[in-house]
């Protein structure tokens, strides 16, 4: 089984997100049984609470399940039980090394990554696109899975 964790500033927004709409593609593909997928923040601001109403919103207008989730922060335990950590932007990402202690198995990835780019994924948190963030999530996501397949883990 791979182990996926989507990682976040707030784990309501962004995270939540990917966690979700991950879910509902591996399910639509029927490949739910490979993946234990879950979501963290790298800060306690949000520890507890549900799904961003916005979040929510997009993604019952898109028809893509919201997966039951409260907020939890990363820990340096959660390096060594999942396979691929996956930070949403580049503070994301120095916060999760930090969290972790580093990454000296290379478990640590950028979302936009495995679409090609660099860029970060939007933050609807500052700019309300909730939009815009679903789009980087589902390429994010899509690029994930044929990044996957392309190492021969699918």
């Amino acid at each position: 089984m791979i182990k996926i964790l989507f990682v976040c500033h707030g784990n309501i927004c962004r995270s939540t997100m990917c966690e979700s709409v991950f879910t509902h593609m591996v399910q639509t593909r029927h490949m739910d049984h490979l993946f234990y997928i879950n979501s963290a923040a790298t800060s306690r601001e949000e520890i507890g609470n549900g799904p961003h109403y916005g979040t929510v919103n997009k993604l019952r207008q898109v028809g893509v399940p919201v997966v039951p989730h409260r907020a939890v922060q990363m820990t340096q335990r959660d390096y060594e039980e999942y396979d691929y950590l996956i930070g949403m932007d580049t503070a994301n990402i120095r916060n999760m090394n930090r969290i972790a202690g580093g990454d000296p198995e290379g478990k640590i990835y950028k979302l936009l990554g495995f679409a090609g780019s660099g860029r970060d994924v939007a933050d609807p948190w500052y700019t309300g696109d909730f939009e815009a963030t679903y789009e980087d999530v589902v390429d994010g996501c899509e690029g994930f899975l044929k990044w996957l397949k392309e190492q021969g883990e699918l």
